[in-house]
């Protein structure tokens, strides 16, 4: 979905008609398939086919009123930063997120422009433009989730595959960060995680996780242990082998974290 514009491409019809006429279209359209239908007995597909042509009405219209953050209290625009240039697209995206969670959509993910955490080059200047763009929706989104009685249900992760080194990459005036997967933070909120807790912690100089390392497996198996699912028996049949998000890594839940 897009922070600009239409958020799904084509969701009004390029015509507006009046609502009787579209109406009577569709009532057409009903009679001339319930006619098809009886002149056809026996297809389940022209029932699945047309039950998915409702589905995508359905849709459409729940869409449009889901993805219209217009309808939002100036003041909910304001609390997602929509009113800074900086922040608006990141805070629509957020403030779009919220308004699908408590519709019960269950799996939100929200993408940022490009690659702009990858700081190869120019840490200081991309690391200052992603954190202006993002913190204040980011932090809005779990505010208004709580206030809302959402949070508690609504599981927030915030992260990346790697972090990034502590020492420079390419030393001069265009400094940035080569990747570090040896030791890294993530951030979790709701959903049954302990508010306020830091786990772990890396060596003098942030090179490597040296305490209460948690791994990848670790860190899959507990997501999914907070979403209600034993990452043991989340298998996925593929080329004939039972596969797990875990692997076959040893993994074990970290509770020293959960609520």
């Amino acid at each position: 979905m897009r922070s600009e514009g239409s958020p799904i491409l084509n969701l009004q019809p390029k015509e507006e008609y009046p609502g009787a006429i579209v109406d009577l279209s569709r009532s057409l359209l009903r009679s001339m398939d319930t006619a098809h239908k009886r002149a056809h007995p026996g297809h389940a597909e022209l029932e699945a086919r047309i039950a998915n042509y409702e589905l995508a009405a359905r849709m459409q219209i729940e869409a449009t009123d889901a993805l219209d953050v217009d309808k939002e209290t100036v003041a909910t625009q304001r609390l997602y930063g929509m009113h800074d240039e900086r922040t608006a697209s990141y805070g629509r995206r957020c403030l779009m997120a919220r308004r699908l969670v408590e519709r019960g959509v269950r799996l939100v993910q929200i993408y940022i422009e490009g690659q702009i955490w990858d700081n190869h080059s120019q840490i200081r200047k991309g690391l200052e433009y992603a954190c202006a763009k993002t913190d204040e929706p980011a932090a809005a989104l779990i505010k208004d989730l709580k206030q809302r009685g959402l949070l508690d249900s609504t599981l927030v992760v915030w992260g990346g595959e790697f972090g990034r080194l502590p020492i420079a990459q390419d030393p001069g005036p265009n400094a940035g960060r080569d990747h570090g997967p040896s030791g890294f933070s993530m951030w979790m909120a709701g959903g049954g995680v302990k508010g306020g807790t830091v786990y772990g912690a890396t060596d003098e100089i942030g090179y490597r996780a040296v305490e209460n390392r948690v791994s990848v497996q670790d860190f899959h198996a507990t997501v999914l242990h907070l979403l209600g699912l034993n990452h043991r028996n989340l298998v996925f049949e593929r080329e004939g082998r039972s596969e797990r998000i875990t692997d076959e890594f040893p993994a074990r839940v970290v509770h020293e974290i959960l609520a």
